[in-house]
């Protein structure tokens, strides 16, 4: 048994209320159950609680045995001096309160229907399965899944704006200079990211600003900065680049990072860290105030025509400064740009909106209901269940229910357990 348990047949009042009594046997009558608590303190606040003939205002306190109040040390903490009722499940130890009076228990293991705790431990407790509820999650009605899966979305863009608004504080709320951070680590992917967020935050963004209408010394810049330019090439282009970031070194006094810091192993050549660089470049050679533009537009096809950058001419048949290749412009694809709108665009377009008085989580939700759903375990693992994601919505949401709910077992905090458990 879990206290989590207790907390959900509480809430919900999954109990025979008629009958309860305390363990001294004194008439219970559940008057409000009281608002759960997710901070430190007793588990229920504000319960209206009538017991015998007095009714009492309160908080609930919550545990698996009576004698864990000891075990937690709730006698010597104030915040539980207002408790009024002690809900367990088993009472194996007398709890007093500071007047030395016994505090008011309710042992509900036995008010509870046992096929309540059959379900409950069908799909909580088999270590197993993929996910808690593998078998029976397709029997849920798709309007409740609708519903969670817009919640999940929108608790999974919260979780991301915990780091954009830590940049924007440190940034004094440079959305622009945010923006180029937080590209950047997305044009590194997987592998690169942290690579390139190091990059990106190795100088300050005013310096892109001042070089970005000569695209070869914001190239000199961004390579120069990652390292790329420390060693003696000889090849005409990177000599050139080495020129201009030592002018640049000098003037800014910049200090480059170190190219190992960057992966070539295993990865497509299209993906190499010298090709997104130079994709970066021309997007921010293209784009003054490109935050201002993205805040501006909010459809898919408008952010491909935006992101639709080339390479310059040296990068058309090079994949590094040494190796050659086939001649191409490199362009980013629509599949690329999806990635950067779902992990970057849309959440800073979030954090943004939320600063805005008639914000509206309709315009987050009609542009990421734009995306194809993204192709990877989890969302391959969901379709085995019979659990398809039509959008890049649906995707992210399930991403966030197997990692943050199914993964830590939370059945009772997800809507999808609660029905399940409740009406299976």
């Amino acid at each position: 048994m879990k206290e989590e348990f207790l907390y959900y047949v509480w809430q919900y009042q999954l109990f025979y209320k008629k009958t309860l009594k305390t363990v001294h046997n004194e008439e219970i009558n559940i008057l409000k159950v009281g608002v759960q608590n997710k901070n430190a303190g007793p588990d229920f606040l504000n319960a209206h609680i009538k017991i015998g003939d007095e009714t009492w205002v309160g908080n609930l306190e919550m545990h698996v045995k009576s004698s864990d109040w000891y075990v937690h040390n709730h006698e010597n903490d104030s915040n539980y001096d207002a408790v009024i009722l002690h809900v367990v499940w088993e009472h194996d130890v007398e709890v007093f309160a500071k007047n030395n009076q016994p505090i008011f228990t309710l042992e509900l293991k036995n008010y509870i229907d046992n096929d309540l705790i059959i379900k409950y431990n069908s799909i909580v407790n088999d270590s197993k399965r993929w996910i808690p509820c593998e078998q029976q999650i397709h029997q849920i009605d798709s309007f409740l899944l609708n519903n969670w899966l817009e919640r999940l979305y929108f608790e999974r863009l919260e979780n991301k704006s915990e780091f954009i608004k830590e940049l924007l504080q440190k940034t004094h709320f440079d959305f622009e200079a945010v923006l180029f951070m937080l590209l950047a680590k997305n044009f590194g992917l997987k592998i690169n990211g942290e690579a390139f967020f190091k990059l990106a935050t190795s100088f300050d963004f005013s310096i892109v600003q001042k070089v970005r209408f000569d695209e070869m010394q914001l190239s000199a810049l961004l390579f120069g900065q990652a390292g790329f330019l420390d060693e003696d090439v000889e090849i005409p282009f990177h000599n050139q680049l080495r020129m201009e970031y030592n002018y640049l070194k000098h003037k800014y006094q910049l200090q480059s990072i170190y190219k190992r810091n960057f992966q070539f192993f295993r990865m497509r050549p299209p993906n190499f860290p010298t090709i997104r660089l130079a994709q970066l470049v021309n997007l921010f050679h293209q784009h003054q105030h490109l935050f201002s533009k993205i805040i501006e537009i909010d459809q898919k096809e408008d952010f491909y025509k935006l992101f639709n950058v080339e390479v310059l001419d040296f990068w058309k048949n090079h994949f590094t400064f040494e190796t050659t290749s086939k001649k191409s412009a490199k362009r980013l694809t629509k599949s690329f740009v999806d990635l950067l709108l779902i992990n970057t665009i849309i959440p800073l377009k979030f954090v943004y909106l939320q600063t805005k008085t008639d914000f509206d989580e309709e315009t987050i939700l009609r542009l990421i209901q734009q995306i194809t759903p993204e192709k990877n375990s989890i969302i391959e693992a969901f379709e085995n269940v019979k659990i398809s994601a039509k959008n890049a919505m649906e995707s992210q949401a399930l991403i966030e229910l197997k990692n943050n709910y199914c993964t830590k077992k939370r059945c009772l905090q997800c809507a999808i357990g609660i029905k399940l458990i409740r009406n299976n």
